[in-house]
C-alpha cells in the first residue's frame, strides 16, 4: 500500500512539475511577445513623434465612425450612385464610344494589310475628338521629353535594327549587351560613380526604385539578420517606394519636411532609425515640387549607423550632374536655386537611380539603377541554380527585355553627348517661371527653393485656390500636376516648355485672377483633391476612383 501510495506521489509531483514546466513556457511566450510588440510601438512611436501618432490614431477613429454612418441604407445608396457616376464619367473620358467607333475584340479572320493597318491607327487617334501631335503644343508638365524630330528619327532607325533583339541572349546579340554595359558605365561617371561601382538598366524609375528596395531587404537580411525590415522615406519620396515595400513586406516611416525649404526633417529621420532600419532615402530632386534633400546629412546618418542611403535622381536624371559644368549650380545672383552635393562625392550614398527616358532623351522604357559597389549589386540579381529548364539568372525583374530601346538609349547618349545647352534651356526656363511667380504674381509662392527642372506653387492669397488656378490653366491647354500638402500646383519644364515660358507667365496671371474672381469648384483639380480632403475616409475614395481609372484603361 506504502508504495503504492509512494508511487502516486511521485507520478503527482511528476506530473506537477510537467505543468509548472509548461505554465512556465506559456508565460515566457507571453511575455516575449508582449515585449517584442512594445519594442515595436515603442519605434513606431519614436518614428511618427507623439503627435503624428495621435493624429494617425485620430484619422483610424474617424475612418470607423464615418464608415459605420456611410454604411446606413440611406446613405450606402447615396454615396454609390455619386461613385458610380463619376466612375462613368471617368469612362467616358478614356473609352471612345458611339456608332463608328469599330471594336477589333477578336483576331481577324485575314491578315491586313500595312495600309489598312496605319489608316487604323490614324482614325483611332482621333476617336476620342485629340490628335498624337497635341504633345507639340507644349502645354505639358513632363510626360514627354522630346529630343527633336532628328533624334526621334535616330531613335526609330536603332529601334529597327534591333527590333528583334532580348539581352537574356548576350551570345546571340553581342552589340546589345556592350551598349547596355556602356549605358550603366557612361550614368556612373555621370554620378562620379567610384572605382568598383556598378548598374543595372530596368524599365523605368519605378523598376530601379523597386530593385533598390530589394537589394537593401536581402542585403540586410544576410548581413545583419534582419528578417523585419523598415526604410525611411521623405513625405516627398516617390511613390514607388511604398510601391515597392508594399510587394516586399517592408514597413516605412514617412518622414515629414520642413515646411520652408521642402527638404525631410534630419532630427526626424535620425530618430526613426532603429535596428531595423535598412535604407534611407533622399531625392534629387523630387517628384512633387522639385526640390532636393540634404544628401550630405542623410550620408553622414547612413554612415553613422551603417544602413544604405538611396538618391532618387530618376527626375534629376540627366539636369542635376549637368548643373555645375553648365555654371548654374551656384544659383541666381539673388541667392535662389543653389544645387547641394547629391551623387557618389558624398560620403554615405551607396545607390542612386536615373531615368535615361527622361531628360536623357531616350525612348521611353530604360533607367539606370547604380550602386557604390558591384557587392551591393548582387543581392540585386536573382539566380535559380537548380529548375529543371536550365540555370536561371536575370539582373532585375524581367526576363525577357526589348534590347531595341537600349540601342535606342545607347544611340541618343551618342547623339546628344554632354547635354549642357539642353540643361541650360529647360533650367533656364524653370528659374524664369520661378522668378516671375516670387516676383510678379503676389498671390502664389514658389514651394522652397528649386535648383533644376521642376517648379511648384502654392497659394498665399485667402481667396486664391491652387488648385483652382491649375484648373483655369487646364482650360486654356496646359496639362499640370495638381499636388497636396499643401494644395499646389507643378510644372516639370521640358524642351517643349522652353519657347512657351513668356505665355505660361502671362496665361497663370491670367489664371489667378479667375481663380480669384469666380471660382467654380468643379475642375478636375479641385475635385478629386477636394474629395481626397473632405472626410476621413475622402483618401479612400479616391483610392476607388483611381482603381475606376485603372479598369477604364482595359476597357476595348
Amino acid at each position: 500500500m506504502s508504495t503504492a501510495v509512494a508511487g502516486a506521489r511521485t507520478s503527482l509531483r511528476h506530473y506537477a512539475s510537467l505543468f509548472l514546466t509548461l505554465d512556465s513556457a506559456k508565460s515566457a511566450l507571453f511575455y516575449y511577445v508582449l515585449l517584442t510588440q512594445v519594442i515595436k510601438a515603442q519605434r513606431h512611436l519614436r518614428a511618427r513623434g507623439l503627435t503624428t501618432t495621435a493624429k494617425e490614431l485620430y484619422s483610424w477613429v474617424s475612418q470607423q465612425i464615418v464608415r459605420l454612418i456611410l454604411s446606413t441604407p440611406a446613405m450606402k445608396k447615396k454615396v454609390a450612385s455619386q461613385m458610380d457616376q463619376a466612375k462613368l464619367d471617368i469612362e467616358n473620358r478614356l473609352v471612345p464610344k458611339g456608332p463608328n467607333v469599330v471594336r477589333h475584340l477578336v483576331l481577324p479572320p485575314e491578315g491586313k494589310s500595312a495600309d489598312w493597318i496605319l489608316k487604323e491607327m490614324e482614325i483611332m487617334d482621333g476617336e476620342m475628338g485629340g490628335s498624337t501631335d497635341t504633345w507639340r503644343l507644349g502645354k505639358l508638365s513632363g510626360a514627354v521629353y522630346h529630343g527633336g524630330d532628328e533624334l526621334s528619327k535616330l531613335i526609330v532607325d536603332a529601334y529597327s535594327r534591333y527590333c528583334v533583339s532580348n539581352p537574356l541572349h548576350p551570345e546571340v546579340f553581342p552589340a546589345v549587351r556592350k551598349m547596355e554595359a556602356e549605358i550603366v558605365a557612361m550614368v556612373l561617371k555621370m554620378y562620379h560613380g567610384p572605382s568598383g561601382s556598378a548598374g543595372v538598366m530596368t524599365s523605368g524609375g519605378t523598376e530601379s526604385i523597386i530593385m533598390a528596395v530589394k537589394t537593401y531587404r536581402d542585403w540586410a537580411r544576410a548581413v545583419k539578420g534582419i528578417t523585419e525590415p523598415e526604410l525611411i522615406v521623405p513625405e516627398s519620396g516617390h511613390a514607388a517606394f511604398d510601391k515597392g515595400a508594399a510587394y516586399l513586406g517592408i514597413k516605412v516611416h514617412t518622414i515629414p519636411l520642413d515646411p520652408y525649404t521642402r527638404q525631410v526633417d534630419i532630427k526626424r529621420v535620425k530618430r526613426a532609425i532603429n535596428a531595423n532600419t535598412i535604407l534611407l532615402v533622399g531625392s534629387c530632386v523630387n517628384f512633387p515640387d522639385g526640390n532636393q534633400d540634404n544628401i550630405v546629412a542623410l550620408g553622414a546618418l547612413a554612415k553613422k549607423y551603417k544602413v544604405g542611403l538611396h538618391v532618387d535622381c530618376c527626375l534629376g536624371s540627366f539636369i542635376v550632374p549637368f548643373l555645375e559644368p553648365s555654371g548654374l549650380s551656384k544659383g541666381s545672383d539673388k541667392g535662389r536655386y543653389r544645387l547641394q552635393p547629391f551623387d557618389f562625392s558624398v560620403e554615405g550614398v551607396t545607390s542612386i537611380s536615373c531615368d535615361t527616358h527622361k531628360y536623357g532623351f531616350a525612348p521611353k522604357g530604360t533607367s539606370v539603377i547604380m550602386y557604390r559597389t558591384a557587392e551591393l549589386r548582387q543581392y540585386q540579381y536573382y539566380i535559380n541554380p537548380s529548375w529543371i529548364g536550365g540555370v536561371y539568372a536575370s539582373p532585375s525583374i524581367s526576363g525577357s527585355r526589348p534590347g531595341a530601346l537600349i540601342a535606342g538609349c545607347w544611340a541618343v547618349m551618342q547623339y546628344m553627348a554632354a547635354y549642357l545647352n539642353s540643361c541650360r534651356e529647360i533650367v533656364g526656363a524653370a528659374r524664369a517661371i520661378a522668378d516671375a511667380i516670387t516676383d510678379d504674381i503676389p498671390e502664389l509662392y514658389v514651394l522652397g527653393n528649386p535648383p533644376a527642372s521642376v517648379v511648384a506653387f502654392a497659394s498665399k492669397h485667402p481667396k486664391v485656390d491652387a488648385l483652382e488656378v491649375g484648373d483655369a490653366m487646364a482650360k486654356l491647354g496646359w496639362h499640370l500636376n495638381g499636388l497636396s500638402s499643401p494644395k499646389s500646383v507643378h510644372i516639370a519644364c521640358t524642351r517643349l516648355t522652353v519657347p512657351l515660358v513668356d505665355q505660361f507667365i502671362a496665361d497663370l496671371k491670367d489664371s489667378v485672377h479667375v481663380a480669384k474672381l469666380s471660382p467654380t469648384g468643379k475642375g478636375s483639380m479641385v475635385s478629386v483633391y477636394g474629395l481626397g480632403n473632405s472626410s476621413a475616409v475622402g483618401p479612400e475614395m479616391v483610392g476607388q476612383l483611381a482603381s475606376a481609372f485603372l479598369d477604364a484603361l482595359y476597357k476595348a
